[in-house]
């Protein structure tokens, strides 16, 4: 039975959207694409050092923070802990405030890890930073 409850919405905004090199995991562990969207105004968008394949960081931020554009999927709560438990630092899991004021669980970034990466928030989007390359 495909209830509400037996299902965790988690944003994505790099490697595992649509199309990119990550995305079959998220498909593998019965993933459903949900809808494209926006954060709301309060994140920074980093491309990471040290990926491969290249990741951004989002961090959340007190000033000068963006919308940046992201993909909600749905996935079953059986399959959740499976997904986070393979994310390598400085990433990890949190609650992220989309545009609509909607509460999902996404991607962030650890802090430390932005110090030396390139920031892309301006562009708005990691797809945007791949067709800019």
């Amino acid at each position: 039975m495909n209830t509400e409850e037996n299902w965790v919405s988690v944003a994505v905004c790099g490697a595992h959207m649509s199309g990119l090199p990550l995305n079959p995991q998220l498909v593998s562990l019965g993933g459903k694409f949900v809808k494209a969207t926006k954060t709301g105004p309060y994140y920074k968008l980093f491309k990471l050092n040290g990926f491969t394949p290249e990741r951004p960081g989002l961090l959340r931020v007190g000033q000068g923070g963006k919308a940046i554009d992201l993909e909600v999927w749905q996935l079953p709560i059986e399959n959740y802990g499976k997904f986070v438990a393979g994310v390598p630092i400085p990433l990890g899991f949190g609650t992220l405030l989309l545009a609509d004021g909607q509460q999902v669980q996404g991607f962030l970034c650890e802090s430390y890890a932005t110090l030396d990466a390139e920031d892309i928030s301006d562009l708005g989007s990691w797809r945007m930073f791949l067709n800019n390359k």
